[in-house]
């Protein structure tokens, strides 16, 4: 089986050795010594001022809107994981959708500001793929009507934008460690912001609101990260380089095949440091789509409908057409990618798609 992805271990001895420190003092969770080192070696390696290592990538998008005390409307993407989106809802805030870029796939800033009223709050938007926002324009937009700005940066470890890191973007960015990425914990995340007073009142919030073994600062909930997973972090951060390697080796390979085949790939902002954590295809149909897709499964080949469906559909949300979004939404799989998908495989699976063409 050729899955669409693969988690990256390091050898398990390497796992124990590092584990064996939180065994012996029976810590297990309650931020003990290994969250600390992860943080710790996460802020020099990522280059970033402020962040807090946390349970999930989800959680950080919720306790990011909390955090900026955000009520009302919030401009959000359609075209993004459903996290996104539910967060928005889950915090009883409003998404508003507007439509992407059909270049980057990532927010068209050209058309954030019609969709502004007396109720938004705030702008909470995707790099998609690890595919930066046009971040400059979203943050004139922002200062322009005064609203915070949220990255949801899932995707974006290790990449930089113009020679800074893309969590150093917006108020806050967040970015998951599940065990798909490209840097994992098994499951975990993060959450960034360059501001001290801000980055205190996050850290609250994730710790059940506690400043202080018997003191509170406001209602929180339990976004710790455990010993468990910051040992995998930990045990991770050594191999980033040779993976990320291998994936844009990986990526080049399958650029190359598919240079003239009738697909759009990527297009990634230019000044980008990519991770090259995903190779997306869109083709030009959505039944052309399904017909590839039918054939890698016959081969035991398992590409992803990846972000399928547009989020501007799903039934809690007002459906706004968000047409561009709606449209490649429809036509976009990511084929398989990881750090030792052999040539042999990629080349199976660019001529069982190239047969369904």
């Amino acid at each position: 089986m050729i899955p669409v992805t693969k988690t990256f271990l390091p050898p398990q001895s390497e796992y124990n050795a590092i584990l064996k420190r939180a065994w012996d003092v029976r810590w297990m969770t309650n931020r003990g010594a290994l969250v600390k080192e992860l943080e710790e070696k996460l802020r020099r390696h990522l280059k970033v001022p402020g962040l807090i290592a946390m349970t999930n990538g989800t959680l950080p998008i919720q306790i990011a809107l909390k955090a900026l005390s955000i009520s009302g409307e919030v401009i959000t993407t359609p075209f993004s994981y459903v996290a996104t989106t539910s967060s928005i809802v889950w915090e009883n805030c409003t998404p508003v959708f507007v439509d992407i870029d059909p270049t980057y796939w990532t927010i068209d800033v050209a058309k954030i500001e019609a969709a502004i009223t007396p109720k938004t709050a705030a702008i909470l938007a995707t790099h998609v793929f690890g595919n930066p926002c046009d971040v400059e324009a979203i943050d004139a937009i922002a200062k322009k009507h005064g609203l915070k700005v949220i990255y949801d940066a899932a995707h974006c470890f290790g990449i930089s934008y113009k020679g800074n890191s893309l969590f150093n973007y917006g108020d806050i960015s967040t970015c998951s460690f599940h065990a798909t990425k490209v840097f994992h914990t098994g499951e975990g995340g993060a959450i960034f912001t360059q501001k001290k007073e801000l980055l205190d009142t996050l850290f609250y919030y994730h710790n059940f609101g506690h400043k202080g073994p018997e003191d509170f600062y406001a209602v929180g909930t339990n976004g710790k990260m455990s010993e468990l997973q910051a040992a995998m972090g930990l045990s991770m951060l050594p191999y980033m380089q040779t993976v990320i390697e291998s994936r844009r080796k990986i990526v080049a390979l399958y650029s190359a095949l598919l240079k003239d085949v009738s697909v759009q790939t990527i297009t990634v902002r230019k000044d980008t440091e990519w991770n090259y954590s995903y190779f997306p295809v869109l083709f030009e149909s959505e039944d052309i789509l399904l017909k590839v897709k039918e054939l890698l499964n016959s081969k035991d080949i398992h590409p992803r409908r990846y972000f399928y469906p547009s989020l501007n559909t799903l039934q809690y949300t007002n459906n706004t057409t968000c047409e561009v979004s709606e449209s490649v939404a429809s036509r976009i799989m990511c084929l398989p990618l990881y750090h030792d998908l052999s040539l042999t495989k990629i080349e199976e699976i660019v001529h069982t798609l190239k047969t369904g063409l």
